[in-house]
């Protein structure tokens, strides 16, 4: 353990940011580096609980789903052993530098010190040990002892694609990355904007994957530039990580009006500019000088918020259609599960309006073009016979807002159904996802295996990370009848 008696002694202390005047002005980093005295004391304050919650999920999502041993890296930072926290946290964690970036933590959720206290600011010392770690040169390329033979295709780059392809080439197998895009990083890169988290950072991993051995192919929209039949023929196996990428509309009248676009045609749009990508005047989406609302009040709504607030819009309201969560407290969702409280992003920091509890009816406009949104107040009921509780309008509260550009931030259903997967002829499950068996990544089809959102549905980075080297695992076992990759629950990323 840290300091036996850090947690009465010390505050927690969280991240902090750059004035909000200065950054709303660029792309750059919001989050400013903590000084490694102050990481030092943070971590003292991981106390010996007996049970380390936040290392594993729970059914509420609280907890690691990487299985990160956070209370042991936690005490090699108090101790000043950097290097070796290093190796003790890639050896569930390829990737903490993402995590540590755009992780919502829902470790610090399953934080015993969290019982009645302010957790342990895990996301921060995850960070800054991998920043350690990178500025002395502590992180190199892992070579695998020897090579199997054998060929895998991962199709799609993000976080399940790149985890598994590195665990799939450290464990000797040639691995070739397919990317329709035309740079690597999936969401990571065109999904998730630069002040959250630059993309340098992704590229100072594809380098270190390159010289480990992973090809990356980008362009290659497989099923389209590449057919299925030559995919299954050049490679031993295949393993879908491509996302669930299908958007959920919002079918109302005036729905068709131009300058209403899904929150991932606007995002990346956003990201190519500060590549110094030109986009082309008729599909430009910009927000500049427009009263922008944004429906959907997750991540990728405050994404939107903070782009938004950046490109120079006369306004930014941002609508959820659920009621807004209790502050501090709600009793239905206690320790260690996840907190359904009200909370504020870094961009909802920065400005624009937020309003809960209402339903968007319909889109006015003239022209052809968006000017105006139409909605009304809502409550919720008792469940139905589905458990879905019951959704009321309020008579009386009908409003309308200006809108010249609205983005739908409203989720996603899953994998593209079309393309590849039928290609393929795989089974879906009853939610539009790649049908596997539990706990496993096998598809319908032999020798062809999924992984991250396009199995499991939207969710997290951490999550998809962790499908990612778990699949690696599944193929690792399918091509040579057993798996020198180490599960979750034990220490070690790479083949003995």
């Amino acid at each position: 353990m840290a300091k036996p008696t850090g947690f009465l002694e010390i505050k927690r202390k969280g991240p902090r940011y750059r004035p909000v005047e200065e950054r709303v002005k660029d792309f750059k980093q919001v989050m400013l580096p903590v000084p490694d005295e102050e990481l030092t004391e943070q971590a003292a304050r991981c106390m010996d609980c007996g049970i380390p919650f936040c290392s594993y999920p729970n059914h509420g999502r609280g907890g690691c789903p990487l299985g990160n041993v956070i209370p042991d890296w936690n005490d090699l930072v108090y101790r000043g052993k950097w290097e070796d926290a290093s190796v003790r946290l890639h050896s569930t964690n390829n990737f903490p530098e993402f995590t540590g970036s755009v992780c919502p933590a829902p470790c610090e959720a399953g934080c015993v010190l969290g019982i009645n206290d302010d957790p342990v600011t895990i996301k921060n010392v995850e960070f800054k040990i991998a920043t350690h770690a990178w500025e002395r040169g502590v992180i190199k390329p892992v070579l695998p002892k020897r090579r199997t033979g054998h060929s895998v295709a991962v199709v799609g780059s993000g976080p399940a694609g790149l985890a598994a392809a590195q665990q799939l080439c450290r464990a000797g197998h040639g691995v070739t990355v397919f990317e329709k895009s035309d740079r690597i990083g999936g969401l990571l890169r065109y999904g998730i904007p630069e002040f959250k988290m630059e993309k340098w950072i992704i590229d100072r991993r594809l380098e270190q994957m390159k010289e480990e051995g992973v090809s990356f192919q980008t362009g290659v929209h497989v099923g389209k530039d590449l057919s299925t039949a030559d995919l299954r023929k050049n490679f031993d196996a295949v393993l879908l990580c491509m996302g669930a990428e299908l958007p959920r509309d919002l079918p109302v009248e005036g729905r068709n009006l131009k300058g209403i676009h899904f929150a991932m045609e606007f995002l990346p749009q956003a990201t190519r500019r500060v590549h110094g990508d030109p986009v082309p005047p008729e599909e430009e989406i910009l927000a500049t000088g427009k009263h922008v609302v944004i429906l959907g009040g997750g991540d990728t709504g405050s994404d939107c918020v903070g782009t938004s607030l950046r490109q120079g819009a006369l306004s930014v309201t941002s609508i959820e259609l659920l009621p807004e969560p209790p502050q501090g407290f709600n009793p239905q969702t206690p320790w260690p599960m996840w907190r359904m409280i009200a909370r504020s992003s870094s961009s909802h920091d920065e400005g624009g309006v937020r309003k809960f509890a209402m339903m968007t009816k319909k889109f006015l406009g003239s022209n052809g073009h968006v000017e105006a949104l139409q909605g009304v107040e809502v409550r919720f009921g008792d469940p139905d016979a589905s458990g879905r509780p019951g959704l009321e309008e309020i008579p009386g509260t009908e409003f309308e807002i200006q809108a010249d550009l609205v983005l739908l931030a409203l989720g996603f259903l899953g994998p593209v159904p079309t393309g590849l997967i039928s290609e393929l002829g795989l089974k879906l499950d009853p939610r539009g996802n790649v049908e596997t068996p539990q706990r496993d990544y096998r598809t319908s089809e032999p020798g062809v295996f999924a992984a991250g959102d396009c199995r499991r549905g939207q969710s997290l980075v951490v999550w998809a990370q962790w499908e990612g080297r778990e699949a690696a695992r599944t193929v690792d076992a399918y091509l040579v009848g057993h798996s020198r990759l180490q599960p979750r629950d034990t220490p070690g990323n790479s083949p003995d």
